[in-house]
């Protein structure tokens, strides 16, 4: 197999050699791609035939590689910074593909369940029953190795970048993966509709909050992996925040394998911040992580006292107590006219 192309910035991620030795053991690709059906119907309408799957390592390489060619061709040019939304767009790609197929097995899920209802005996309903139901496995076949695709190709996304891959709306919620990053409104949507296990995910709820201009990283680290060591069961909610103490956070469930649900802004007015803070209440979190920010943490931290019906033992990191910041030094190429 040839791996992808070394990463150019080795020395800015110590955790390098166990994220490849971690990647390349590929049990999402083997589970995807490893035993496919024997047979199927990779377009709608077609009769059933034997088709083989990619192979599941050179899949992997390839996801990878392509990655990595985006920033090695791009880096230390011009363009460096055009690199990671070049990429971002590849894994979006992905994200597309599988979201669409997606929604072709839930209807089509949503047909057997009609003719199963329906009960008609006769060679033609049983062959077309037959077809449906080889169809909808094919379909969710194709889904999970879009899915496994998409999720390689983020974490190296996340490598390169130094931020984790997340889509522009919606959830990135994998069958093969623990590490997903799901919106509040599929969360919501599918704790009150019961319909998708894996967009209402159980276990004790961690809340993490904080301004966007935070730049101590290793701090929130290493609190949340004290809280893991106590609760290994654990899904970290955000304030879903791109950027500072929610993008840290996020990228630490990355790489964790930790489930994170991103409680963004929605709606209207300006009330929305603190309604989004009532709805993250009403999870009744577990713990909590707060930093020093504006109104928002503070009237986190005060949904979390006991005077308020729930007490959430609460972190509380203050601006000063984050190391001082590092100025990142970038090489640059000097091209010629």
């Amino acid at each position: 197999m040839s791996k992808p192309t070394a990463l150019r910035s080795v020395s800015s991620f110590a955790d390098l050699p166990e994220l490849y030795a971690e990647m390349t053991a590929v049990p999402d690709f083997v589970a995807s791609f490893g035993d496919p059906l024997p047979l199927s119907i990779i377009e709608p309408d077609e009769e059933p035939g034997e088709f083989l799957m990619p192979e599941p390592i050179a899949a992997q390489a390839e996801c990878g590689g392509i990655i990595a060619a985006i920033f090695d061709l791009l880096g230390d040019t011009r363009l460096d910074p055009l690199a990671p939304e070049l990429a971002w767009g590849f894994v979006n790609s992905f994200h597309f593909v599988a979201g669409r197929l997606e929604r072709r097995e839930d209807q089509l899920a949503d047909t057997l369940a009609d003719m199963a209802r329906r009960l008609e005996p006769g060679e033609v309903f049983n062959k077309e029953l037959e077809d449906t139901q080889l169809e909808c496995q094919s379909v969710a076949e194709q889904r999970a190795a879009m899915e496994a695709m998409r999720d390689y190709a983020a974490a190296m996304y996340r490598t390169y970048a130094g931020r984790p891959w997340s889509p522009a709306k919606g959830s990135r919620a994998s069958h093969v993966t623990t590490a997903s990053q799901i919106s509040a409104l599929d969360f919501l949507r599918a704790r009150s509709e019961r319909r998708r296990d894996r967009y209402d995910p159980q276990g004790p709820v961690v809340v993490v909050s904080g301004p966007s201009d935070w730049h101590d990283w290793r701090i929130i680290w290493g609190r949340l992996d004290q809280i893991r060591a106590r609760i290994p069961n654990m899904v970290l909610v955000t304030t879903g925040q791109r950027l500072g103490v929610d993008a840290a956070a996020a990228a630490w469930a990355a790489q964790r394998g930790v489930v994170c649900i991103a409680f963004g802004l929605y709606g209207r007015g300006n009330g929305k911040a603190f309604r989004r803070n009532r709805n993250i209440a009403e999870l009744m979190p577990v713990e909590a992580l707060l930093c020093e920010g504006s109104g928002i943490q503070s009237s986190l931290y005060d949904l979390f006292n006991p005077e308020k019906g729930h007490r959430v033992p609460t972190h509380v990191f203050m601006r000063t107590d984050q190391e001082p910041a590092v100025p990142i030094k970038k090489k640059r190429r000097v091209i010629a006219a």
